[in-house]
């Protein structure tokens, strides 16, 4: 069992200067991770207030899990950057058990690699990988709508349209991402597939470590065709824009790692 922490839910708060525009909200983290010119990470405690009195409890792994997915998640922590157990069990203020713990849970989310040689090192994704997520979802997602559609109800219908209405207003990047997945997992629930479930769950996160701000209106048209295809019972119609809606999400971050993958290679041929 991991250490229990008090967890409060403290308001935006900037990293630095040179990242001040993704300001990071710790989501339910006790500590904000901060990199620096030189990518050492370090660790600012957050306040605790006498306001924050009805504060849920979570583990110590939970909460570093979460702090360090979302500094990945915001390129705060770059592929292949080091996460060494000692330093981050300092700078947390806890022991290297749940160091561990949230560093393995990272690995399975398939945020982190680990080996005998390099340690524990922040992972990165080819376009290649990319696409093959895409491709997955579209197989494991359209199953998931195919089932669900024959048991949505008019409650389930109406909390999926809310949560369109807080995408409409939601200007921080993971945020947006966050609802995003409210909104598939909340059509996709009445299936009764927990294990269909979490493996979409696992497939979103990694997806989202490449948000797509140019895409979000047009997410947005085709979030709200879907629900109507399935207000109306029309599986197929939905099917099919759910279809077009994947394969869009992954063109511009495929299309962006072929880019990068090729400026890199342009560059060592120069060396």
């Amino acid at each position: 069992m991991g250490t229990n922490c008090t967890m409060a839910t403290p308001r935006v708060a900037t990293i630095t200067a040179s990242v001040a525009a993704a300001a990071i909200a710790p989501t339910r983290a006790l500590r904000q991770l901060m990199v620096t010119p030189t990518t050492r990470t370090i660790v600012n405690a957050s306040t605790n207030s006498t306001a924050e009195a009805s504060r849920s409890r979570r583990t110590a792994s939970e909460v570093i899990t979460e702090a360090l997915r979302e500094a990945i998640l915001r390129g705060i922590l770059k592929g292949g950057q080091r996460l060494g157990q000692e330093e981050l069990a300092a700078q947390f203020g806890v022991s290297r058990l749940p160091i561990r713990e949230a560093l393995r849970q990272l690995e399975a989310e398939g945020f982190v690699l680990s080996s005998p040689h390099r340690g524990v090192v922040v992972s990165t994704l080819t376009a290649e990988e990319v696409q093959e997520i895409s491709e997955i979802r579209l197989a494991l997602e359209t199953l998931a709508l195919r089932l669900t559609i024959p048991h949505l109800s008019e409650d389930v219908l109406q909390q999926a349209d809310a949560i369109l209405s807080k995408i409409d207003q939601e200007t921080d990047l993971l945020g947006w991402s966050e609802l995003n997945w409210q909104f598939h997992k909340t059509l996709y629930t009445p299936a009764n597939r927990p294990r269909l479930l979490t493996l979409l769950k696992n497939l979103y996160a990694t997806a989202n470590r490449y948000p797509l701000t140019s895409y979000k209106a047009q997410s947005q048209q085709e979030h709200r065709k879907i629900l109507e295809a399935c207000r109306h019972r029309e599986t197929e119609t939905a099917l099919k824009i759910l279809e077009q809606h994947i394969e869009a999400t992954a063109k511009m971050p495929v299309a962006y790692l072929k880019r990068e993958n090729s400026e890199d290679a342009s560059q060592e041929i120069g060396n």
